[in-house]
């Protein structure tokens, strides 16, 4: 089939015509494919039909087979409908939504399940109010944010240390006062003192309900959601969306991330 699939939904209709018709009969051949469709796929196509044939598919069932394929290219939606271009930063007109918009959009529409990551996070209370008041209407809303926590040049604390003043830091500032909190995770070697051994938590992407999934350049600041130039993508996509959330499901069921909060 992976020969069939690279034709357009009406040469998968012809072929399908023509099985049905008698015009194309086993084996195949490339010469009989040549009546209906172009000569340069007419090798192909050929081996791609009697692939299907060797498996057992009668020529109806490969024509029924091919006629689904194409009815499934006709009515997938554009990928326009399915993919937006978020920026911020630019001027006005281009038809862009930005960053800061579709992030409380995305935030407020929650109504399962929120996984945040990112690198940075600066006037969080800002940022994340949406989210919050989305966790105080709904209290059944699952909320897991992946955050790093960066040791600053110099800094020689001891990692359990940092991790405590971080938690406070965004109950009491980077977080709405008087919200339910969410889960916070960090990757322990974000903290680490031994040299080779650090590593930072960079994604920064948003999925919610398991389906609308947005990866950006923005961190989770203000400056980066209302005015830095970012760029992002926001895909609606129940796949790709889900695999995004096992990636960090695995990471954190394999130990690269604890609990902060």
């Amino acid at each position: 089939m992976d020969r069939l699939l690279k034709l357009l939904p009406s040469d998968l209709r012809a072929l399908a015509a023509g099985l049905r018709t008698g015009h194309l009969y086993p084996p195949y051949p490339p010469a009989n494919i040549q009546r209906v469709l172009n000569g340069a796929v007419a090798a192909e196509v050929s081996a791609g039909l009697q692939e299907l044939a060797g498996s057992g598919l009668p020529a109806v069932g490969i024509a029924r087979a091919l006629e689904l394929v194409a009815s499934g290219y006709e009515n997938r939606p554009p990928i326009e409908d399915l993919i937006d271009l978020v920026t911020t930063g630019g001027g006005s007109g281009d038809g862009n939504r930005t960053t800061g918009v579709v992030v409380e959009e995305m935030f407020r529409n929650a109504e399962k399940s929120v996984l945040v990551a990112g690198y940075s996070v600066y006037q969080g209370q800002k940022v994340f109010q949406a989210l919050a008041e989305a966790m105080q209407e709904n209290p059944d809303l699952e909320v897991r944010l992946f955050l790093d926590i960066q040791r600053r040049q110099g800094n020689t604390s001891a990692p359990a240390e940092l991790v405590r003043e971080f938690a406070h830091r965004f109950r009491t500032s980077q977080w709405p006062t008087g919200r339910p909190l969410p889960q916070v995770f960090y990757d322990p070697r974000s903290v680490s003192m031994e040299s080779g051994k650090t590593a930072a938590l960079h994604a920064k992407c948003i999925v919610i309900d398991r389906f609308d999934l947005f990866v950006s350049s923005a961190n989770f600041t203000e400056a980066a959601q209302r005015r830095n130039i970012e760029v992002g993508l926001r895909l609606r996509s129940p796949i790709v969306a889900c695999r995004a959330v096992r990636f960090f499901d695995s990471l954190l069921a394999s130990g690269h991330f604890e609990r902060a909060i």
